[in-house]
């Protein structure tokens, strides 16, 4: 018995031996390939400075090799400049100068996320989903979203062309959008509709969404709330630690919201409800679309999940990775991808999005007036544009919500009056 068990036991290190041995040997692979790959960088810098036409600084090689690298690992990790890097904190504050778009790189191309309510761009019509061919006819060919970011952004007042390929009307069509301030308020509407049913529309996920948040459900609340619709359609997303606080106020404290998974144990994160007093009561429909990504796709997600509310509308966006802001020691900075986002039952969302549990499509394409626009000539489109622009901002936002000409969210409100006969409030 005693030399069996010694047997299993010098096995048994044998075996842990052999596998410390493989996985040592592996490493050791691995820092050798990568001290041959950097001191092939190195050559490459070295013949550049010296034989290059015109003289190069190192910072200028050091720089553009960095952003060829990261761009090189996906759409969204990029090498941000002190320039690049500053704008980014300046975007999250929600005020800077440009046309009004939330874009990426998809399938190769330059993508509109979606228009920023209210914006340039929202006016002139540019849609999610629409291709960036040409920035100042300039091609963005191989053009890195830092890139086309600086072109687009600048000072308010100024014209920005863009050449837009829309696939689904197989049309190339131009636009000239004049910059402005980009001002973003987070909850864009928050009314009764009908019925006690409440409206919110949450059109980006920044620093300040959770106390507005807070504020339109106080407002709403003075009424006898029968259901509740949260519009995230064409919300591109934005902070993650934000999207989390607004799903919380709907669902009960300690059930996790969203986990992120990397290659790391580190980057593994649950993120569970902290919410003491969140509303479970009511009947709740979220619309999403085709431009709904990232924040909107944690909160339509999570909801799903747990059935506290019903996704209506269209298949979202699909984008579901995190991405880590690292500061560098010169002022510059990383934006890496360094996990993907999953939902409370483990379903993912990057580059799937959220199937809606009603299936309903917007149709303001199928009117006399799109039509005519799919046969007209990118000059009549242009012109179109240019009439849009001049139009009172004030009557063309109360026009923008005529809620009953919206098929979308009629139906939501269709929903939530049959869930009114059902216990519980839940649906």
């Amino acid at each position: 018995m005693r030399k069996k068990l010694l047997a299993a036991l010098i096995s048994g290190f044998l075996v842990f031996a052999f596998v410390s041995w493989a996985r040592s040997a592996i490493e050791t692979k691995k820092k050798d390939e990568m001290y041959r790959q950097v001191q092939l960088f190195a050559d490459t810098v070295a013949i550049i400075q010296s034989e290059y036409v015109d003289e190069v600084s190192p910072k200028d090689l050091i720089y553009g090799s960095l952003k060829g690298m990261l761009s090189a690992l996906d759409p969204h990790s990029q090498f941000m400049d002190p320039d690049t890097y500053n704008e980014l904190k300046v975007d999250t504050e929600g005020k800077f100068g440009g046309v009004g778009i939330e874009i990426t790189v998809k399938d190769a191309l330059l993508t509109v996320v979606t228009p920023i309510d209210d914006t340039p761009a929202w006016r002139a019509g540019i849609k999610a989903g629409d291709r960036i061919v040409r920035i100042n006819n300039e091609m963005t060919r191989d053009m890195t979203l830092s890139e086309a970011v600086k072109k687009m952004r600048g000072r308010p007042g100024e014209t920005v062309n863009l050449t837009i390929l829309r696939e689904s009307q197989k049309k190339v069509l131009e636009f000239k959008i004049v910059r402005d301030i980009i001002k973003i308020k987070d909850v864009k509407e928050a009314r009764i509709l009908e019925d006690g049913i409440g409206y919110i529309r949450l059109v980006e996920f920044r620093e300040n969404a959770p106390q507005e948040i807070n504020s339109a459900l106080e407002n709403l609340s003075k009424t006898a709330l029968t259901g509740l619709i949260l519009d995230l359609r064409n919300n591109p997303g934005g902070l993650l630690e934000v999207a989390v606080k607004v799903t919380e106020k709907f669902i009960e404290p300690g059930k996790i919201i969203v986990t992120t998974k990397g290659r790391k144990v580190s980057q593994n994160m649950e993120f569970r409800s902290h919410e003491e007093h969140p509303i479970l009561n009511i009947p709740m429909v979220v619309l999403i679309n085709e431009g709904s990504a990232s924040g909107s796709e944690i909160v339509a997600g999570c909801l799903q999940d747990y059935k506290r509310a019903i996704i209506l509308g269209m298949k979202s966006f699909g984008k579901g990775s995190v991405q880590t802001v690292i500061p560098l020691s010169d002022g510059s900075g990383l934006r890496l991808t360094t996990s993907k986002y999953f939902t409370p039952l483990g379903k993912v969302i990057h580059e799937k999005g959220v199937m809606p549990d009603i299936v309903v499509e917007s149709e303001e394409k199928i009117g006399p007036e799109e039509e005519t626009k799919k046969q007209a000539k990118p000059q009549d489109v242009f012109e179109e544009i240019e009439k849009k622009e001049k139009t009172d901002k004030s009557k063309e936002s109360e026009k923008a919500f005529e809620y009953k000409d919206d098929n979308q969210l009629m139906q939501a409100i269709n929903v939530l009056k049959v869930a009114r006969f059902y216990k519980g409030g839940k649906v």
